[in-house]
């Protein structure tokens, strides 16, 4: 199987419990053992070395809450992977944080509160801001609307399209929800009928 994912398009996945999809994505964050070749931004990912380059894909999760360590604040949360990867000075880790809050829709109050202290679509703004922090080549979205309720699942879809149309995001949307990937998606596959 052969699948090209244009850059900045919105790629969806569908199909049943079982059928590949959660593994595709880990294949492509390095995570699991895969044959083949998987290439992102032009540059393929080393299987046999387990030589990915864990800033190219960044995944967000179904559960927000349970992503989102309960005892540190969201400003920290964000910040981490800038730390991790000895990205600038404090201050610009700092400022970098503070417009990616903004970017993801969360209030600035959010930066000083903990994941117990927001409502499920925030803790999810918070994720998606969390994962772009190190700006990937690719979002991988799995299952990312699932644990939320209407109204918040599809303000997390309208800022996936806002995240692609400003920066150019490539997304790679894993969703049981037909209606949602029909609606988000430039196009899609059914991994059941594969």
């Amino acid at each position: 199987m052969n699948i090209d994912i244009l850059a900045g398009e919105i790629f969806g996945i569908s199909g049943e419990s079982g059928c590949g999809k959660t593994t595709l994505a880990r294949c492509i964050l390095g995570i699991v053992d895969y044959e083949g070749e998987i290439s992102i931004g032009g540059v393929l990912q080393d299987n046999r070395n387990r030589k990915h380059d864990h800033g190219m894909a960044q995944m967000v999760f179904q559960d927000p809450g349970t992503s989102l360590n309960p005892v540190k604040k969201i400003g920290w949360l964000m910040e981490e992977p800038l730390i991790i990867h000895r990205y600038g000075t404090a201050r610009e880790r700092s400022l970098k944080v503070d417009d990616m809050i903004t970017r993801v829709g969360l209030d600035p109050s959010c930066k000083t509160r903990r994941a117990s202290e927001l409502s499920g679509g925030q803790k999810q703004r918070a994720c998606i801001g969390r994962a772009l922090m190190l700006n990937p080549k690719i979002l991988i979205a799995d299952e990312a609307i699932s644990s939320l309720d209407v109204s918040a699942g599809a303000q997390i879809l309208n800022l996936f399209r806002e995240l692609r149309e400003t920066i150019c995001l490539t997304i790679l949307f894993i969703s049981h929800n037909k209606g949602a990937v029909e609606y988000l998606c430039d196009r899609v596959v059914d991994f059941s009928r594969l």
